[in-house]
């Protein structure tokens, strides 16, 4: 597999895109790293991928007739608050309004990187051999007859909860969460786009996972491309990298404070996968990611943190988060 750096990623887009030629791409979080191929010359020993119906995966798979182990071991509180702390004190200061927190924590399983991808229910799954799999459920945008869409998603409870969406909608902390993001992608898409508006806004969607089921709350957001973008598709998605939705407000300064706060690097994680069919782009954010290191599966996952935000319910979202939706 080839990888191209960030300007050779948006040269090969745009060649790809202007002629009209089917392609996938996979950008890394800090776009240092990008795999762009047509999807005839993907290898699918060495790549999978059913982007919300776009496969090179049509071969039936038996169900599993074992049951899963799942055993994640994730870090301390007090490890988490020294993390915690640091974005705290830069949001206090007027830094950041929202921070995305992430962490990497250690899963013990009888379930291997093929395995999760064949039987995980999401919209977007991703296997890249002896590397990672990704089974997200957020889009990161979509193009389609010149109008441009994101759909970013914030804000998480448990379904199972008395009156869960009443209280994941009144809860004042996802409620200023989800602004925030709202804005920041709105400001994101005016710069690629005319006519930006929200045609959506907080929306529930219910996520099934192998410890019950969550809601999550999106917002819709879409506006209009110049006429030529097709012919600038690489510098359009790389202008809007990384996503709002797992950086925070500002975003720049913002990622000055993960890349203090965090002990790990994200990689892949929290980049963006898609594909272009010729006419029309469908991506999404990485997350729900789980990577292998020597053996080792480490499943990545974190959240928002904001001025309202409390040690220890971010605490638990982020260990809520480390799930496959296999059921």
């Amino acid at each position: 597999m080839q990888f191209y750096s960030k300007n050779e990623a948006i040269n090969r887009i745009n060649k790809l895109a202007g002629a009209g030629k089917a392609f996938l791409f996979i950008i890394d979080y800090k776009q240092e790293c990008s795999f762009i191929e047509k999807v005839d010359d993907i290898d699918s020993s060495e790549l999978l991928y059913n982007l919300n119906g776009f496969t090179n995966c049509t071969s039936v798979v038996p169900p599993l007739r074992y049951p899963i182990i799942w055993q994640p071991q994730p870090i301390s509180l007090s490890q988490y608050k020294k993390s915690f702390d640091i974005i705290r004190k830069n949001i206090l200061s007027g830094n950041s309004f929202l921070t995305n927190l992430t962490c990497m924590t250690p899963v013990n399983t009888n379930l291997g990187l093929k395995d999760i991808f064949y039987h995980s229910r999401a919209l977007y799954k991703l296997w890249l051999k002896e590397t990672f799999v990704v089974f997200s459920p957020e889009i990161f945008i979509r193009i389609e007859n010149g109008r441009i869409s994101s759909y970013p998603m914030k804000g998480t409870i448990d379904a199972t909860l008395p009156s869960a969406t009443r209280l994941l909608m009144e809860d004042e902390k996802e409620a200023a969460e989800h602004a925030t993001i709202v804005d920041l992608i709105r400001n994101d898409l005016s710069i690629v786009a005319d006519n930006v508006s929200v045609t959506r806004y907080r929306y529930v969607d219910t996520l099934y996972t192998n410890h019950g089921p969550i809601l999550q709350t999106s917002s819709e957001i879409s506006g209009v491309l110049p006429k030529s973008y097709v012919d600038h598709l690489g510098e359009i998605l790389f202008r809007l990298l990384p996503a709002g939705s797992i950086t925070g407000a500002p975003k720049h300064k913002t990622m000055e404070i993960i890349e203090q706060s965090e002990e790990y690097e994200r990689g892949f994680y929290t980049g963006i996968t898609g594909y272009f069919d010729g006419r029309k782009l469908d991506s999404a954010v990485m997350i729900r990611f789980i990577e292998e290191q020597n053996g080792q599966i480490f499943f990545k996952s974190g959240g928002g943190i904001t001025c309202k935000s409390d040690l220890e319910n971010e605490y638990n979202e982020m260990k809520q988060k480390v799930y496959v939706p296999i059921y």
